[in-house]
């Protein structure tokens, strides 16, 4: 059987200890590694994109041989213009993604040891860079799908006299909200925020590219490794409402592409 993806490796490559533990030129370097990963750390001018770049001797920056333009490992990223040193931007990073259930601006700010205001507005700057990550990724292969409603709880009343229908949308606060989360097989996850699930279904099929969805399986393979796709994706689906409204969308191949997922669990 195997373990939790939290218990593995995989999951130990951001050490907050690791981070804590760097100079600001070595968290410098980290930031300049992650930053220029194609050109293995090489600096490249965010003008002109040449790779003519030599670093300045009076200060941490670099300027570019063909525009003669000067930049940081910062400039041009949401961390530009910054107060803060670069490690504590990286120690941001690590204690906002290692957090399984979030991170809150308060608890952020205690551990940069900042004000409030500025650890707010730094948590938004990294949700807003994640989800313009995968603002354009579509999915391929195998996809999952599955919802549910997070907010908007009404609490009962004591007596019983004075409780409401709380199935009733009048006798609702209107906060609660759809979380729906698009998951390949062993790949990405996307998530999306919605009002209702119907809402959910034209923003599913735009993403999934459901037109051409494929599936072949050889008999005399096992069903793990039978499955083969193409480059579309193919939809497991174990929300019924949501399965129910992707087959009404007129791009949407035959039903027999749609799987309910617990048909097979």
């Amino acid at each position: 059987m195997s373990s939790h993806f939290l218990l593995s490796r995989a999951a130990r490559t951001l050490s907050l200890s690791k981070v804590a533990r760097m100079s600001e030129e070595e968290a410098r370097d980290a930031f300049r590694m992650i930053r220029w990963a194609d050109t293995e750390g090489k600096p490249v001018c965010p003008r002109c994109g040449c790779l003519g770049v030599y670093a300045l001797k009076c200060r941490p920056a670099f300027m570019c041989k063909g525009c003669n333009h000067q930049f940081s490992v910062t400039s041009g990223t949401i961390f530009a213009d910054r107060k803060l040193p670069v490690r504590d931007y990286l120690l941001a990073i690590a204690i906002f993604v290692n957090e399984v259930k979030g991170k809150s601006a308060l608890a952020l700010s205690r551990d940069l040891d900042c004000q409030y205001k500025t650890a707010f507005v730094l948590a938004h700057k990294i949700r807003e860079a994640l989800a313009a990550e995968v603002e354009t990724v579509q999915p391929a292969g195998e996809v999952e799908i599955d919802g549910c409603y997070v907010g908007g709880y009404v609490k009962p009343a004591n007596f019983k006299e004075n409780r409401r229908d709380r199935r009733l949308a009048i006798n609702q606060t209107g906060k609660r909200r759809v979380v729906v989360a698009m998951r390949e097989r062993n790949g990405r996850t996307l998530p999306f925020v919605f009002k209702t699930e119907a809402e959910s279904v034209a923003k599913i099929a735009e993403r999934s590219f459901l037109i051409s969805a494929s599936r072949a399986r050889s008999p005399s393979d096992s069903r793990k490794n039978s499955t083969r796709f193409a480059s579309k994706p193919l939809i497991v689906c174990s929300n019924v409402s949501v399965l129910a409204g992707l087959t009404m969308v007129a791009l949407i191949p035959p039903l027999s592409h749609l799987i309910d997922l617990r048909q097979i669990l």
